[in-house]
């Protein structure tokens, strides 16, 4: 089943093209990676899609669905999760207050009940903290529920950022260089991580620079330059291409 899709998705800044004319087809249960060099435009994709920056032109579609131009809350609501490049846990919040903000975004708190603190509201609170220690369970951090963000590693921020995203009940994550600044064991960790997260039935869309990590998790690559598209295929075939390699090294490389 396809489950996102775009149509020549375009984001222009001025007159300059930061994602130019992008088609993509992901297929559900798949691990898509997305490299290209620094300022190809995978950011800038990436934010289409969730809806942080809305497109000059084109169109994505998630599940057959048009969400073009959707705000980022009501496409977390469709289905698609997010991670950031910089950490952005609130760190004066434990881990487990983290993630239950996660998982808030699929209730729909009533003013009066959280100001009287109702029954419906308790218990509306206590499935929001069960929900979060199960996401905490999966992901292997249980024993953190109660550390502030603040003092874990930065690795151990890194992957808490990942359950937050898991939080939110997604059928698509997109993941925005999730390893950066780890260790070589804390990538490790978290790429088993991810292919957990597949095989629980999430599709993944990963840009990551630690390419030998990124092939050897992904079913399928493609690859951005100056914004476009110039070539995807197996982990393997990107390895050998000629294109791709002029893009990251130069022509006569």
């Amino acid at each position: 089943m396809l489950i996102l899709e775009t149509i020549k998705l375009t984001k222009k800044f001025g007159g300059l093209a930061a994602v130019d004319k992008v088609d993509l087809k992901i297929h559900q249960g798949e691990i898509r990676g997305l490299i290209g060099p620094n300022g190809s435009g995978k950011t800038t994709f990436f934010n289409m899609i969730n809806g942080i920056l809305f497109a000059t032109e084109g169109i994505v579609k998630f599940k057959g669905e048009n969400i073009t131009g959707l705000l980022s809350h009501l496409v977390t609501k469709k289905g698609i999760g997010r991670t950031l490049q910089q950490s952005e846990l609130f760190q004066n919040m434990t881990v487990l207050e983290n993630i239950e903000i996660g998982v808030q975004c699929r209730f729909r708190p009533q003013l009066f009940a959280t100001i009287l603190h109702t029954k419906s509201n308790q218990k509306e609170e206590a499935l929001i903290k069960d929900k979060a220690f199960k996401v905490l369970e999966f992901v292997g951090l249980e024993s953190l529920e109660n550390e502030l963000a603040k003092n874990l590693p930065y690795g151990l921020q890194r992957m808490v950022e990942i359950a937050r995203a898991l939080a939110t009940s997604p059928e698509l994550i997109l993941l925005d260089e999730p390893v950066a600044g780890m260790n070589l064991q804390e990538a490790s960790d978290a790429m088993k991580l991810i292919t957990k997260i597949r095989n629980s039935g999430i599709t993944i869309l990963l840009v990551e620079h630690q390419m030998q990590s990124l092939m050897n998790i992904s079913d399928f690559v493609t690859v951005l330059n100056h914004g476009k598209k110039i070539v995807e295929g197996t982990p393997k075939e990107i390895q050998n291409n000629k294109e791709v390699i002029e893009a990251y090294l130069g022509k006569g490389m």
